[in-house]
């Protein structure tokens, strides 16, 4: 039985490394995130260090492939994969059943061993949701270009605004309300969502996770004195894209740490949205992106953005515009939307 013990361990060391491997490169070239590829490849070293703990002589000796009667035996659509997302999934299943295999066997010849490897079991299920829930939100905000944000407490102008919006080709847009009761709010929103969901186009509530998640919007958006990411995650009951606001390197870099879907970079230039705020200029956009290249976060430019100087915006390596001012206060919203659309995709 003791050979048995081996060729069970040496079996599903083997896959679980293997799966690993999988996970580690969608991490990699999918979501292009060298945090998440980090952990992924830490959790592999971990446990190759614990197997390194067992006799490799005995290991090795004890694998006979071309006895394995499991060898050659599939079921129907055993390797079918559609995407790369299939290929992750499968990947998780594969290392989290490994695992179990792993600690049930090793308990028998080394108890100590086996609870190390139940704890990395547990990490790789954590590791699971954080990099499934990452995909997710990435995936849908990279197709954002044009993020309009609607910044009014009239539910008649909101809705109005809305629907010019959507009509003029907005990607995503962002409902700003603030300082009215949350009755009002979640009826505002309620609805703000309802039309962006029929469009298919995404919402963003402003500050108020506990608004988004109750109005069924795409995502939230949280400034820099907001809850922290991963408390506002704590309260999602679906996936929730999560944005956060950044004015410096500085505060970039805190919130990359965060793992976001996306930040804003700005305010660009001066704007009357937030007349206080100094603006960040250019060469932030520049050094943002650079900040964010192997990160998998997106990004979104913003303030004081017009028809004018977009297209100095996009030079700088913007790949998503927001706009506020420029189309809300406009004679005619779809009209500007379609043309800074126009301007960020030609």
């Amino acid at each position: 039985m003791t050979r048995a013990v081996y060729r069970i361990i040496d079996a599903n060391f083997n896959r679980a490394r293997e799966a690993m491997r999988v996970i580690e490169e969608f991490c990699r070239f999918a979501l292009n995130s060298a945090p998440l590829t980090a952990r992924t490849k830490q959790l592999r070293h971990e446990l190759s260090a614990i197997l390194g703990k067992l006799d490799a002589g005995q290991l090795i000796a004890s694998r006979d492939t071309l006895s394995d009667v499991g060898v050659g035996t599939t079921v129907s659509n055993q390797l079918h994969r559609s995407d790369l997302r299939d290929c992750f999934t499968a990947g998780c299943k594969r290392l989290t059943e490994s695992l179990r295999a792993l600690a049930e066997t090793t308990q028998t010849i080394n108890p100590e061993l086996a609870r190390t490897i139940e704890n990395i079991r547990f990490s790789a299920y954590t590791l699971e949701k954080d990099i499934a829930l990452f995909a997710d939100t990435a995936e849908k905000f990279n197709s954002v270009r044009l993020y309009v944000i609607i910044t009014s407490n009239l539910s008649t102008e909101v809705v109005s605004l809305t629907r010019c919006c959507l009509a003029g080709g907005a990607d995503c847009i962002q409902l700003r309300a603030k300082g009215i009761d949350d009755d009002k709010l979640f009826a505002l929103a309620s609805e703000f969502v309802r039309l962006c969901k029929d469009a298919g186009v995404l919402s963003i509530i402003n500050d108020r996770v506990d608004i988004a998640v109750a109005a069924g919007a795409a995502g939230v958006h949280l400034g820099q004195n907001d809850l922290p990411i991963d408390q506002a995650r704590k309260l999602q009951l679906t996936p929730l894209i999560i944005g956060r606001s950044t004015h410096s390197i500085s505060q970039l870099r805190t919130a990359c740490l965060e793992m976001p879907t996306y930040v804003s970079l700005g305010p660009v230039f001066s704007t009357g949205t937030k007349p206080t705020a100094a603006p960040v200029g250019l060469d932030y956009v520049k050094q943002g992106i650079e900040t964010l290249s192997d990160t998998g976060v997106g990004h979104v430019a913003i303030g004081g953005i017009t028809l004018d100087n977009i297209e100095s915006v996009l030079k700088a390596g913007a790949k998503t515009i927001a706009v506020c001012s420029a189309v809300t206060e406009a004679a005619d919203p779809t009209a500007i939307c379609k043309a800074l659309k126009q301007k960020i995709t030609a």
